[in-house]
């Protein structure tokens, strides 16, 4: 600990299960991390045991019980594996913690840790009862969410507290007469507060790249010019496909075009016919380079068969290890945007494409997740040959 304080003014030291550790050795060894220069004492649930009564004395307990307490930001670190991760937390607050450390949408090892945008939004929504702020911009959380979950291929569950898709969701009719007539009644944060997109159908095919890049800056993306010359393009693809195109819709389309790889291969056109009584064929044509190629196969459904025609081409033998894909919106014409989990050897490659076409969006997802295997073993030659 000493050591480490040469080297930087915060120090931070955690007992692993402190919940479920006798009190008086974590007094003895937390006095003597702060004796020795903790600046950052952290008690962590580790498995998601405690109950937020307990909890909340624990960490009562310890700063009363301590020396030179007051010297030190208690931290807390909880899982959810009893559901009660963000409880713990926040009662942990109330006993006289000053650090929660929590993960986006929840994510983390076994049933995950403590959710972000639950914690910030429960401070922000009742800080009359908690009386302790944050410094996090509210408005930049779902933006936040939807990008975590694209980055990691984990959805977000509709009925998920903040910024799950039904959070703001009014279905039962006297619910949506209270909201009409004023939404308090029904709504304890509004969707604005967290960044959700307020307007629907906004853009169509007449539509220019000025309109485009406003409704962009306005939902805090400011993409460079080059990412908006190719975002632009895929929009209006999409709307040769649907008349409008909804905020959320297009979102979707940006969050894949600005995370893109660079594309060693790229989607030109393919072909599938299938049927109740012979197997599914698919047939697709890449361009790498100036160099078309184009390759056949089968398998066990048309996204099968285009997956094993595709990896024909770049003379891969990845395995799928996850596959999911939903609507970004309501309606026959909606976006599907699918998300694939790809293994190769030891790494774990993600890949996200949308298409109001699904089997498009599912070979798009596909080929994102290969370009990214291609990738990672150019670079690999290259560190190892030069």
């Amino acid at each position: 600990m000493r050591h480490a304080r040469r080297f930087a003014a915060d120090v931070e030291f955690s007992a692993e299960d402190a919940s479920r550790s006798d009190p008086e050795f974590l007094c003895r060894v937390f006095d003597g991390a702060i004796a020795a220069g903790a600046s950052t004492i952290n008690v962590p649930d580790t498995v998601g045991y405690a109950t937020p009564e307990e909890y909340a004395a624990l960490i009562r307990s310890l700063i009363e019980r301590i020396p030179n307490s007051d010297k030190v930001v208690w931290s807390v670190h909880c899982h959810d594996d009893l559901g009660l991760a963000v409880a713990n937390s926040l009662a942990a607050v109330q006993a006289g913690a000053r650090q929660i450390e929590c993960t986006v949408n929840g994510i983390g090892e076994r049933a995950g840790n403590a959710s972000l945008e639950e914690i910030v939004m429960a401070l922000h929504t009742r800080r009359n009862y908690y009386r302790h702020e944050t410094a996090i911009d509210t408005t930049k959380i779902y933006r936040t969410s939807r990008l975590i979950s694209a980055i990691t291929g984990i959805p977000v569950q509709p009925n998920k507290a903040v910024v799950g898709d039904n959070a703001f969701a009014h279905e039962a009719g006297i619910h949506q007469h209270g909201v009409l007539a004023n939404r308090e009644t029904y709504e304890i944060m509004t969707p604005e507060t967290i960044g959700v997109p307020g307007n629907k159908l906004v853009l169509g095919k007449h539509s220019g790249r000025h309109a485009l890049k406003n409704l962009l800056e306005t939902n805090g993306v400011r993409p460079s010019e080059a990412e908006l010359q190719r975002i632009f393009e895929e929009f209006k693809a999409l709307c040769d496909k649907k008349k409008q195109v909804t905020t959320e819709e297009i979102l979707a389309l940006v969050e894949g075009e600005l995370r893109t790889v660079p594309h060693t291969y790229a989607l030109m056109s393919f072909h599938i016919s299938t049927s109740s009584t012979l197997p599914p064929k698919a047939s697709i044509t890449l361009m790498r380079g100036r160099e078309l190629v184009t390759q056949e196969a089968t398998g066990d459904g048309p996204v099968d068969a285009l997956y094993n025609a595709i990896n024909r081409i770049v003379g891969l033998t990845p395995s799928l290890a996850d596959y999911a894909i939903e609507a970004v919106t309501g309606g026959t014409d909606a976006v599907a945007e699918a998300t694939v989990k790809v293994r190769d050897g030891d790494g774990l490659f993600i890949g996200r494409g949308t298409s109001t076409d699904v089997i498009e969006a599912s070979t798009k997802a596909y080929l994102v997740a290969v370009n990214r295997i291609v990738n990672e073993r150019q670079h690999w030659m290259t560190d190892v040959y030069g």
